[in-house]
Order: structure tokens, then sequence, then C-alpha cells
């Protein structure tokens, strides 16, 4: 979608849970307009931060088992994943300034 790499239910497991870095995923939809915005966000942050965090997509509608599993209701969220833990949730479309600030404390 936005040129950052899209996860699936099928390998989420293995390149979120079991990234070595903390992980970003936007839980998106094609519908989404705030979605949308967010790309070139994601994309800068994935090439500022690339080696100290990995960041993702997944399409909620394509992949209700792990929308479903972590109670995704609103697009975009975002999730941090560290060690297969998910340990912060974010609703809604950001300014690249606040997600870093967001995103601090795992950097």
């Amino acid at each position: 979608m936005s040129g950052v790499p899209e996860v699936t239910d099928a390998d989420f497991a293995e390149e979120v849970l079991g990234a070595g870095l903390p992980v970003l995923v936007e839980f998106t939809a094609d519908w989404c307009p705030p979605c949308r915005q967010m790309a070139p966000v994601l994309r800068s942050l994935a090439e500022a931060e690339e080696g100290r965090l990995k960041v993702v997509q997944l399409n909620v509608d394509a992949n209700p088992e792990t929308t479903n599993a972590y109670k995704v209701l609103s697009m975009p969220t975002f999730m941090v994943f560290q060690e297969g833990e998910p340990l912060r949730s974010m609703v809604g479309a950001r300014a690249e300034r606040r997600l870093r600030e967001e995103l601090r404390d795992v950097l």
C-alpha cells in the first residue's frame, strides 16, 4: 500500500512476534483515507529507524484473524510489539513528530 512491507495472518507470528527488533504495526485498510495519509510518515520512519525499528502494515480486511486477536476496531491503529508482546496501541492518524514521541521509549 505505501511501500512499507505488509504482513498477513499467515506470517504475523514470524514477522512481528518473532522479530529481533521492536515492531510498529499499522492496522490499515484500502478504504481508509487517514491510513493513506500515514503512508509517507511510515515510509520516513522506517527509513530513519532502519536497524532499530521494523515498520509493517496489516490489511484488516484481508487478515481478520490477527485483527480480531488484538481487538482492532478503528483504522488506523498502530501497535508496538517488542519480544512478541504488544506494548502500546495508538488509534488515529498522527504527525510524524507525535508518532516519534510516542515511540521514544522503544527506540
